[in-house]
């Protein structure tokens, strides 16, 4: 627990930041919301509760600090350790691609590698701007990715569906916040449960994927986050299954799907050795993330097999078969 007189001599951001950095490492606590080490997460920690653009450390640094902001951010400090909970939910607020969301325990904290693809150059090589009318998000959780689609696809209509009414309570907050309310329509539903007879230019899935092991040996950071969101069944890929069987019928014909679907790419692969899958890697990521067209759900046509000769005296027809076949080997 800090103390006011562990602090009193601190006046700056810089003395609190090297101060966060020190007790995050000594605590050995866990990260992956949004950062990847204890300097990335306390710089966030600190610029966020101090109203300041997360993204402009330096410029902030030697500048001096009020009583009451040193006590805000010792109690953060304190509380990040004690609680073990992601910056932010202690916060209240997560960004993805400079967008800021409301988060809290109702919603898992946005971080999926599909945002960095449909905002980059890998969607845009990917997609058709221009054909995209009609967007899907499934589980849309706090609704950041269908509120990123929105923004990538300005002019398409976005529907977000989840199973959870309290995430969902979240989701609409962020539309609403978002200003794009008038093109998201958000239902509550398993998966396309909902959507009876709609297809989609485009379906986004971020389901649930952590298989049981994984589950079993999540640090207490991702214990604050709620398990239905997680939780993926035995091998993680309960969900992914059902998108991928349930899909088709939900497809334009031009339509595609991006799945993120975590470590499971091998057990995928031997499920369904029909799919053609594409794997869209990310800065941080890598077969994590798969890619499928409409027509690829397409069951391979047979090759039709020789007509046959329903007489006998058709030879010369079966000579000159013969030398056919025989002209392309």
């Amino acid at each position: 627990m800090t103390s006011a007189d562990e602090t009193a001599a601190f006046e700056t951001l810089r003395d609190f930041l090297r101060y966060a950095v020190s007790r995050f490492n000594a605590a050995g606590i866990a990260y992956g919301h949004g950062s990847e080490n204890a300097l990335d997460e306390a710089a966030f920690l600190l610029l966020e509760a101090l109203h300041l653009p997360i993204d402009r450390l330096d410029p902030f640094l030697d500048a001096r600090l009020t009583e009451s902001e040193r006590q805000r951010l010792r109690e953060l400090i304190d509380a990040r350790i004690a609680t073990r909970k992601p910056a932010a939910y202690l916060l209240g607020r997560a960004y993805m691609h400079g967008v800021p969301f409301h988060v809290d325990e109702r919603v898992i904290v946005p971080r999926s590698f599909i945002g960095e693809i449909i905002m980059g150059d890998r969607g845009r090589a990917l997609l058709d701007v221009n054909e995209i009318h009609m967007v899907l998000d499934l589980c849309t959780g706090s609704g950041c990715l269908a509120i990123l689609a929105a923004s990538a696809f300005p002019g398409a209509n976005l529907h977000g569906t989840d199973i959870s009414s309290a995430a969902l309570q979240v989701a609409r907050r962020n539309v609403a916040d978002s200003g794009l309310a008038a093109r998201i329509t958000l239902f509550e539903g398993d998966l396309f449960a909902p959507l009876a007879g709609q297809r989609y230019d485009l379906i986004l899935a971020n389901p649930p994927y952590v298989n049981a092991a994984a589950m079993a040996a999540l640090p207490p950071e991702y214990r604050h986050e709620p398990s239905l969101a997680l939780a993926g069944g035995v091998d993680g890929l309960d969900a992914v299954r059902r998108i991928l069987r349930e899909a088709p019928a939900h497809l334009t014909e031009h339509g595609s799907l991006i799945c993120e679907i975590g470590t499971g790419r091998s057990l995928l692969e031997a499920e369904f050795p029909h799919l053609p899958f594409t794997w869209l890697d990310t800065e941080a990521s890598a077969g994590e993330v798969l890619w499928l067209a409409a027509q690829d759900f397409a069951p391979a046509r047979p090759v039709p097999p020789l007509p046959r000769e329903r007489r006998r005296g058709a030879a010369p027809a079966r000579r000159t078969r013969k030398r056919t076949l025989r002209s392309r080997r």
